[in-house]
């Protein structure tokens, strides 16, 4: 009698075991996974704190979660930069979207799916890429400070393409950002 609950234990085990194993491979089970990751990686790598426009809060600026990851509003109408001494200087916009420097002028991207807009038409390898490259698109113009890629590049393939499947879950935003502005020229948008 000892014996068979033993090997009734065991064999009880043993399936669960291979029922999580299976799981875990299969890919139903992966692709959660895979968003999961990238949600960690996008929290961890305070992706937020740039791509999000913020709002005034009850204490201090605070990220604005209906604009989620949808970068610079377009309709914000900001001065003209100030005039910085020369040196290791930047000026930054209070909601963290646009920053003048000796590049000019950089606004964050719009990571939503917006298929116009955002990331929607990017394809994973046009994201692994731009990642790698420091070049929109995986191909185009380059990214601008203060935009980590370089760290960015460090990660694995599958961080990046954790990242990409997270990106592509959050949900849509329409925000046309403007392009860069370089050293003395105008905002406009493209």
């Amino acid at each position: 009698m000892k014996l068979s609950k033993k090997i009734l234990l065991t064999t009880a085990i043993g399936l669960t075991l291979a029922g999580i194993l299976a799981a875990a491979k299969s890919p139903q089970r992966a692709q959660p996974d895979k968003v999961a990751r990238g949600a960690y990686l996008v929290s961890a790598g305070t992706c937020t704190d740039c791509h999000t426009p913020h709002k005034m809060g009850p204490h201090g600026p605070e990220p604005d979660m209906t604009r989620f990851l949808s970068g610079h509003p377009e309709t914000a109408k900001l001065p003209k930069p100030p005039s910085l001494p020369p040196g290791p200087w930047i000026a930054v916009t209070v909601g963290d979207t646009a920053w003048s420097g000796p590049w000019g002028i950089s606004y964050s991207a719009n990571l939503t799916p917006d298929p116009d807009t955002g990331l929607g038409i990017w394809t994973e390898d046009m994201f692994i890429k731009a990642m790698r490259s420091g070049k929109h698109m995986g191909a185009g113009r380059d990214l601008l400070p203060p935009m980590p890629w370089r760290g960015l590049a460090t990660l694995t393939d599958d961080d990046l393409r954790s990242i990409y499947a997270y990106l592509k879950t959050v949900p849509p935003v329409k925000n046309r950002v403007p392009n860069p502005v370089p050293p003395g020229g105008e905002t406009r948008f493209e």
